[in-house]
C-alpha cells in the first residue's frame, strides 16, 4: 500500500498578516491539497475556522483533534485523511506536559499548551493495511519542553506498537533544525529518558537536503528544516519533497508543506 503524508503548519489566522491573513491564503492551502492529494497530512496551528474552511473546500477530508486548551478556541494539531480510502478505528489527544491526560497543562517552562494528536487508520481497501500516524507542534521556545515532549511522544508510540504491531508515522513542527538533540533523538543518535527509538527521518532515507521549511512568507531555500515526517522502519522511504510553490507572487504559510510518499 502507498501512502502520501503531508505535514503542513498553516500558520495562524492573524488579521495583522495583511496580504497574509488566512482569507487571502486558504484558496492557496486548497489548491496545494488538491494538487498533492496525500492520503493523510497532519496541520499546526489551525484554528477551528480554519479548519472548517478546510473541511468545506474539500470534502473528502474528515479530520481528528481538539485544540490545546481543550475547548475549540485555540489551535489544533488536527490530521485529515481522506474517508473514500481510510477509516479511522481510534483516536486519541495528549497533552506535552507532566499531566498529558490534563486538557491545557503546561510543563517544562513551555510557553504555550502544547498537545500530540494521534489516529489509527485502516485501509478501506485492504483491510490487512493499518497504521497509527501522529501529529504534533513541540514548543517554539524552551528547549527543555522540546526534549521531553518528544521523549512522551515516542513512549506513547512504543506502547502503541506494542499492543498493535503497525507501522507508526510522525508529523509535525518540531521547532527543532536536523542537529538539535530532538531530531537526532528520534533518528536513534541520542538517547532521552532511557528511550533509544530508531526512527526513519524521510528526507535522510532519500539524500534529499530539504533546507529551510520555515521562511516568514518570504520564500527561499537557504537553511534548515524544522517541520520532519518520521516512521518506523517498516515503512519504506519513496521519495520526500518540500512544496515551495507559489499562486500569484503569494504563499500558503510562513512554512513550507512536506510531503512524503510512504510503501506500508
Amino acid at each position: 500500500m502507498q501512502l502520501k503524508v503531508m505535514s503542513f503548519n498553516l500558520r495562524v489566522n492573524i488579521p495583522e498578516d495583511g496580504i497574509n491573513a488566512w482569507k487571502y491564503r486558504k484558496a492557496i492551502v486548497t489548491n496545494i491539497l488538491q494538487n498533492h492529494h496525500p492520503g493523510v497530512f497532519g496541520i499546526q496551528e489551525g484554528l477551528l475556522s480554519m479548519i472548517k474552511d478546510i473541511e468545506t473546500n474539500l470534502p473528502e477530508y474528515w479530520w481528528i483533534g481538539d485544540d490545546r486548551r481543550g475547548g475549540n478556541e485555540d489551535e489544533y494539531c488536527a490530521i485529515f485523511y481522506d474517508h473514500q480510502k481510510l477509516e479511522c478505528i481510534d483516536k486519541g489527544q495528549f497533552w506535552l506536559s507532566n499531566t498529558p491526560e490534563i486538557p491545557n497543562s503546561i510543563s517544562w517552562e513551555s510557553d504555550f499548551p502544547r498537545v500530540c494528536t494521534w489516529g489509527h487508520f485502516r485501509c478501506k481497501h485492504d483491510i490487512d493495511r493499518e497504521f497509527i500516524m501522529y501529529n504534533t507542534h513541540l514548543d517554539h521556545i524552551s528547549q527543555l519542553a522540546r526534549e521531553n515532549g518528544i521523549a512522551l511522544i515516542i513512549d506513547r508510540v512504543r506502547k502503541h506498537t506494542e499492543d498493535c504491531q503497525v507501522p507508526n508515522i510522525l508529523t509535525g513542527d518540531l521547532n527543532s533544525e536536523p542537529n538539535n538533540v530532538v531530531v537526532r533523538f528520534l533518528r536513534g543518535e541520542e538517547t532521552l529518558q532511557g528511550q533509544t527509538p530508531h526512527l526513519q527521518d524521510s528526507f535522510k532515507v532519500v539524500n534529499s537536503k530539504p533546507g529551510q521549511t520555515f521562511h516568514k512568507f518570504s520564500g527561499g531555500i537557504n537553511g534548515e528544516p524544522i517541520d520532519y515526517i518520521f516512521c518506523t522502519p517498516e515503512c519504506k522511504v519513496l521519495s520526500a519533497d518540500v512544496d515551495r510553490s507559489q499562486i500569484d507572487g503569494n504563499y500558503a504559510s510562513d512554512h513550507y508543506p512536506i510531503i512524503v510518499t510512504l510503501e506500508l
